[in-house]
């Protein structure tokens, strides 16, 4: 039945692809991607891993998996099997993703000197002596020697063959990302060795080499070896392009591992948000290594498109579609493509929440399936919900921004009668215009959907257009009322450097992103400055340096947009920064504003300069517009509601994962949830 309902199309994407010993059930791969749970987590890993199984994912691997304590990667949470107590844990989620038909892969790493090794207290290993790629530990990494290298093999193999035992299907051998041992061999820039690992390519290949054919005689013939490969290393750092030695490794290794899994470095790159790269974007980067190796090859660019898939198939781009965000945001996107579902795709916005959280350590989420993370932790599925407990409850949700659609949605799903109302003309609450800012163009997806949904489904009545008040809600005679009526920018100043107002922010000449979002531009010289610390700012900047401003940004932070780092933007926004000519001052506070100039104060010196500004915007901060919902707290009071709660901007100023998050629990609570 579900065959006659699938786009014929797309049957090429349900193919099976034989990898070594092992075949696939279609070409839909959740590449290895960090969730920040570790082993204490093992719940949690177990639970999302399993989601996507049962969504229809032909393989799905688990991240970074380290084997040794010389990898150590604290304080970020990684899977473990340099012991054998790891085996039966790990096992846990073969299992979970075997139960639905998929193979289960591991990639297997060593982080070399991107890893400080903090937690076991060891000194993190390296072809020639350097600090480590990413943290300020102060440690060095020390030169590997000959025992170190044979230690090295030896725990590559051991670990290999607990991955064997655990049950996994396909074993990684990882040399990406600019998180590897394996990856610093081959690069001149990180190894200067003058023996036979080092010098010339031969020699720097040699220890991928090895590796993997000790993995391979590791595991025998019933597990398939998998290489995961950046063909290209974007940073300036280094001398591995896809042009040179990119597709020299390629060439000398061709047929050695039975899966090519290939990329670019390093993560800023390879996870690009959609602010910077579009679907399929490493295209230009991998598209030599079909034409070198005969075996298949596995390959990501955010891909939410079945006919992007489908293209890069038929074109010998790729044999399986490797994902990680798109699985997070639907790990149910093969079967919706397979029953002709399209509609009900959750596409990936790339606004990279996800790896956010990931780089602070916390748990995976999602800005469009705030169900990420979630599996275990709060018994969230990403498809199913409870029934609810009285299908002829009324619920009025009063906002259609991100939380108010997502609660509206969520429980129209569970079967009570919703109602939504939103003041304005267009659903999408802060989206309606921050969409239309430069680069924010995919983020409208989290409202797309989400009214898309709400439009098909006959229990849910929508109204714009509506501005409520108090009485009108009371009227309403709703079982639930839930309140996301969002936050406005503040236009004082008030903000992490500021608890007072800045002097001078009520003058005329000073903007704030409300002001911007409406279209109400200033001209000439602009100081647009920053304490929110993530992406508004610089896209105001951006907006206003296209109109023809000459803009300085300002921040009190030592980076640019420094939440940025988290999502993977920084780089690029840096970039494009300079690209348009727009001045970046960092470590300075906004002291008063005046008629036609602004000072400002170095925080690490106190040093004040007056800078000339025929205009200035405020970026620090939002406020809650939760009037509406305190009116109602004294109608509850006074019984004239029966319940009330609010969500969202209106709990609570912050990211639209958090929104969305927040209307998922609204709309999972109800009735009576206690999760």
């Amino acid at each position: 039945m579900e065959r006659l309902m699938r786009d014929p199309r797309y049957d090429i994407l349900f193919e099976p692809v034989q990898i070594g010993p092992v075949k696939t059930k279609n070409r839909f791969y959740v590449v290895p991607h960090a969730i920040s749970m570790g082993m204490s987590s093992m719940d949690e890993m177990v639970a999302y891993r399993k989601t996507r199984a049962e969504g229809g994912w032909g393989v799905v691997c688990i991240e970074e998996t380290m084997i040794h304590e010389t990898s150590d990667h604290a304080p970020l949470p990684d899977p473990c099997l340099y012991n054998d107590k790891h085996i039966e844990p790990i096992s846990r989620i073969v299992a979970a993703v075997k139960e639905h038909g998929a193979l289960a892969g591991v990639e297997l790493a060593h982080a070399g000197a991107s890893g400080p090794a903090a937690y076991y207290r060891e000194h993190p290993l390296s072809p020639t002596a350097k600090f480590p790629h990413y943290f300020y530990n102060p440690i060095s990494a020390r030169t590997i020697d000959k025992q170190d290298i044979a230690d090295f093999r030896r725990w590559y193999r051991d670990a290999a063959v607990r991955a064997k035992t655990a049950g996994f299907d396909i074993i990684y051998v990882y040399c990406a990302h600019n998180l590897s041992l394996l990856q610093d061999f081959l690069d001149t820039k990180t190894n200067k060795r003058t023996d036979e690992y080092g010098g010339v390519f031969e020699n720097r290949v040699r220890l991928l080499r090895e590796t993997l054919c000790d993995v391979k005689d590791a595991v025998g013939d019933s597990c398939a070896v998998a290489v995961r490969f950046a063909v290209e290393d974007r940073r300036r750092v280094s001398n591995i392009t896809a042009q040179e030695d990119g597709r020299r490794v390629v060439e000398a290794l061709a047929d050695v591992p039975d899966l090519w899994d290939v990329n670019v470095s390093d993560w800023p790159w390879d996870s690009g948000s959609s602010r910077f790269f579009e679907e399929g974007q490493q295209e230009p980067f991998i598209d030599f290594v079909k034409k070198v190796t005969n075996k298949p090859v596995v390959g990501v660019g955010r891909f939410t498109s079945p006919d992007a898939m489908v293209s890069q198939i038929k074109r010998g781009i790729l044999d399986l579609i490797g994902a990680a965000r798109p699985s997070i945001a639907d790990p149910f996107l093969p079967n919706k493509i397979n029953e002709g579902r399209h509609d009900d795709i959750r596409e990936c916005i790339g606004c990279n929440a996800c790896t956010a959280e990931v780089m602070t350590s916390v748990r995976i989420r999602c800005t469009q399936n705030p169900s990420a993370g979630e599996e275990h932790l709060m018994g969230w599925h990403p498809e199913n919900v409870p029934p609810a407990d009285d299908p002829d409850k009324n619920i009025l949700v009063v906002g259609g921004g991100p939380a108010g659609l997502e609660a509206a949605h969520t429980l129209a799903k569970r079967g009570y009668q919703v109602s939504i109302a939103d003041a304005g003309s267009e659903w999408g609450g802060r989206l309606v215009r921050e969409r239309k800012m430069p680069r924010l163009s995919t983020w409208g997806r989290v409202v797309d959907y989400r009214v898309g949904q709400l439009q098909t489904m006959v229990n849910v009545n929508m109204y714009l257009d509506s501005m409520l008040t108090a009485e009108d809600v009371a009227g309403f005679e709703a079982d639930h009322v839930i309140v996301a009526s969002g936050a406005t920018w503040r236009g004082d100043g008030v903000g992490r450097n500021h608890d007072e107002p800045i002097p001078g922010h009520e003058l005329p000449h000073v903007f704030n992103p409300e002001n911007i979002l409406d279209g109400k531009l200033p001209s000439g010289d602009v100081i647009v400055y920053d304490e929110d610390y993530f992406y508004m700012a610089t896209v105001v900047a951006e907006r206003l340096a296209r109109a023809g401003c000459k803009v300085t940004y300002v921040t009190t932070a030592s980076d640019p947009a420094p939440w940025t780092l988290n999502t993977l933007e920084m780089v690029h926004v840096i970039n494009s920064m300079n690209e348009i000519g727009i001045e970046i001052v960092v470590g300075t506070s906004i002291v008063s504003i005046s008629e036609g100039k602004v000072v400002t104060s170095r925080l690490l010196t106190g040093a004040e300069q007056v800078r000339p500004a025929d205009a200035v915007v405020l970026v620090t901060g939002q406020v809650s517009d939760d009037n509406l919902y305190h009116e109602l707290v004294k109608k509850r009071e006074a019984g004239e509601i029966a319940s009330l709660e609010r969500v969202g901007d209106c709990l609570g100023p912050g990211q639209i994962a958090q929104a969305t998050r927040d209307g998922r629990k609204a709309g999972m609570q109800f009735g009576g949830l206690a999760r």
